[in-house]
């Protein structure tokens, strides 16, 4: 595989996202709180304000998007941390280190801004997405919440959040 690159996405690239994003509602609808019908009907607008909330981090290989991982300021659990959400890469990828490139990248923005603690909301059911976490030096923490996926009964599924320390 080719190198990979991991960039901020600007304001001016929503298309860029919004075409990624869908792509991985599309692909992996499990993996999110929205499905893609939902978030196919947005409007521009709305994808324009969604760039503006988060930063948007994009992985890419040879010019192709493999990748993506949003990042945003966050005091819920602890104070000066920030969080990361939405991590996903292209499924016949996975394993091959693009995750890890996504939160590398997020955690230095994140270390660059201040932030002092990176934030990781895992399902506790996907071991595979807690030993990644764990992996990359991610610790668990006591804080649970119900998981929230579009259009699914409560059947008792928990987050956990994980949290990094990051070095000042």
């Amino acid at each position: 595989m080719s190198e990979i690159s991991v960039r901020v996405l600007g304001e001016e690239e929503w298309e860029r996202y919004k075409e990624f994003r869908l792509k991985a509602l599309k692909e992996s609808p499990e993996a999110f709180v929205a499905d893609f019908d939902t978030e196919a009907a947005y409007e521009d607008k709305f994808w324009r304000k969604r760039m503006r909330r988060s930063a948007r981090l994009l992985a890419e290989c040879e010019d192709r998007p493999v990748g993506i991982v949003s990042l945003r300021k966050s005091q819920e659990l602890f104070e000066n941390s920030a969080e990361i959400f939405g991590l996903w890469v292209v499924q016949s990828l996975r394993g091959t280190g693009i995750a890890a490139s996504l939160v590398e990248a997020a955690a230095s923005a994140a270390n660059a801004e201040g932030h002092t603690q990176l934030v990781y909301w895992v399902g506790t059911d996907n071991g595979r997405a807690v030993a990644f976490a764990s992996s990359y030096g991610f610790r668990p923490t006591e804080h649970r919440r119900p998981m929230a996926q579009q259009g699914s009964d409560d059947d008792g599924d928990e987050e956990l959040a994980m949290v990094l320390a990051l070095s000042r």
